[in-house]
């Protein structure tokens, strides 16, 4: 596998996502192109205090996505919500997606106590909770929760 790098993603070109969007929906995943439609209109950018959007490069091509915002459903400025992660299916178990991750934990620390994140897949429940993020039972907005600091 070639090698794999994570930056910040400031602009969003929304054409050099189209292979992940498409991909993401063959799989019956809509949140990828809910962050492109999102980002384009203006009405998610990833681009307020505390918030960033990562991007896995390979070859110049973008592998993976993942976002941090201010959590929505908190009125706690504490509290940071992680956002579309989405691994493209032919670079996937080569910890990309824990790439991602750690580098909005990274960015995370600086601004929140904890990080949130909801999903109903099984298979990323089994991912967020083997590297870290604890099952969050009592809360409607979030599935699972990171301590960052105490």
């Amino acid at each position: 596998m070639h090698e794999i790098t994570i930056g910040k993603v400031n602009q969003l070109d929304s054409n050099r996502l189209m292979l992940l969007v498409d991909e993401s929906v063959n799989e019956g995943f809509l949140h990828i192109r809910r962050l492109v439609n999102d980002f384009d209109a203006g009405t998610n950018k990833f681009d307020q205090d505390g918030e960033a959007l990562f991007a896995a490069y390979q070859n110049d091509e973008i592998v993976g996505i993942c976002g941090l915002n201010r959590d929505p459903y908190s009125n706690s400025q504490e509290i940071g919500r992680v956002r579309r992660l989405y691994v493209s299916p032919k670079v996937r178990r080569f910890g990309i997606g824990r790439m991602l991750v750690d580098a909005v934990v990274e960015e995370a620390k600086t601004h929140y106590r904890t990080l949130v994140l909801r999903t109903n897949n099984p298979i990323a429940d089994i991912f967020y909770r083997s590297i870290g993020f604890s099952r969050q039972l009592e809360s409607e907005n979030a599935t699972h929760f990171f301590r960052l600091k105490d």
